[in-house]
C-alpha cells in the first residue's frame, strides 16, 4: 500500500464519512456504474460516501451524493458512489512502470455477498432498489485509454475482485456458493486528461497485468481488514 496523497495530478481527501478525490488539472474522462453521473462522463471529482446500510425509501442517492459534495465545495461534474463499508477498509495501492502510474482504491464490506447468477430480492426487471455499494473500487490511470480500454479496464478489474474473493473463500448466503462480489458492488475507471495512449488492457498485456495486480491485492487486503473487524467482534462479544 502506497500513500497516493503525494500523486501528482490528482488529490485524495478522506474523513470517517468520505473519500474524495479531486481532480485539479480539470475534467477527465470517468466510466463508472456510479449512482451519481454513472456511465462514460467528463469529471472534475470523485466521491465514495458512507450511508447507512438502508436508505429511506423517500431519499434519492444521486441527490444525497451531490448535497454532500456540494457541501465539500466539489465544483464541476461528481461522479459519485455509496457504501455502507468502513472508511477505515480503505487500501490504495499505486504503481508505476515504464511512466505510467496506475492508481487503485477499494473499500470493501461483504455484508451481502453473493454469486453472479444467485435469486435476486427483487423480481421485476424495472425495479430502484434502496441498497447501497459494498465493494467500491477507483481505478486512475496517467494516461488516457480509449473507450474500448475503458470498458475492457472495468472487465479486468471485476475479474480480479471476483478472484480475491474466492481466493478468501467468501461465500454466498443464499447458495453457500463462492462469491463473484457482493450484491451493490460499484466501480471507476479516470483516464487521465491527453491523447488516448492505451487501447488494450487485457490479461495478454502489461497494463492489464499490473491493473488486475494491483486490484487483486487491494482487494485481498480489504477483505483482510473486514474480516479482522469480525473476529474483534467476535472475541468482544
Amino acid at each position: 500500500m502506497s500513500d497516493i496523497k503525494a500523486s501528482r495530478w490528482f488529490n485524495l481527501h478522506r474523513s470517517d464519512q468520505h473519500i474524495w478525490l479531486a481532480l485539479p488539472a480539470g475534467p477527465h474522462r470517468v466510466l463508472s456504474s456510479c449512482v451519481l453521473n454513472g456511465g462514460l462522463v467528463h469529471a472534475d471529482h470523485v466521491l465514495n460516501l458512507k450511508v447507512p446500510r438502508q436508505l429511506a425509501k423517500q431519499e434519492q442517492p444521486a441527490h444525497t451524493l451531490q448535497s454532500y459534495a456540494d457541501g465539500l465545495g466539489a465544483g464541476g461534474t461528481t461522479v459519485g458512489m455509496m457504501t455502507a463499508a468502513s472508511m477505515a477498509s480503505l487500501r490504495c495501492y499505486r504503481q508505476q512502470v515504464q511512466g505510467v502510474e496506475l492508481t487503485v482504491l477499494v473499500t470493501c464490506g461483504l455484508d451481502n455477498a453473493r454469486r453472479v447468477g444467485d435469486p435476486a430480492e427483487y423480481q421485476q426487471m424495472i425495479t430502484s432498489p434502496v441498497e447501497v455499494g459494498t465493494i467500491n473500487i477507483v481505478c486512475l490511470s496517467s494516461v488516457g485509454l480509449t473507450e474500448a480500454a475503458m470498458v475492457e479496464a472495468v472487465q479486468m478489474i471485476t475479474e480480479a475482485k471476483t478472484a480475491a474473493l474466492v481466493n478468501a473463500g467468501i461465500r454466498s448466503p443464499l447458495t453457500c456458493a463462492l462469491a463473484t462480489g457482493t450484491g451493490t458492488d460499484a466501480v471507476a475507471v479516470v483516464s487521465a486528461k491527453g491523447r488516448e495512449q492505451v487501447q488494450y488492457c487485457g490479461k495478454h498485456v502489461l497494463f492489464g497485468e499490473i491493473l488486475g495486480q494491483l486490484v487483486l491485492g487491494a482487494v485481498q487486503d480489504s477483505i483482510g481488514w473486514y474480516r479482522q473487524g469480525e473476529t474483534d467482534s467476535q472475541v468482544d462479544t
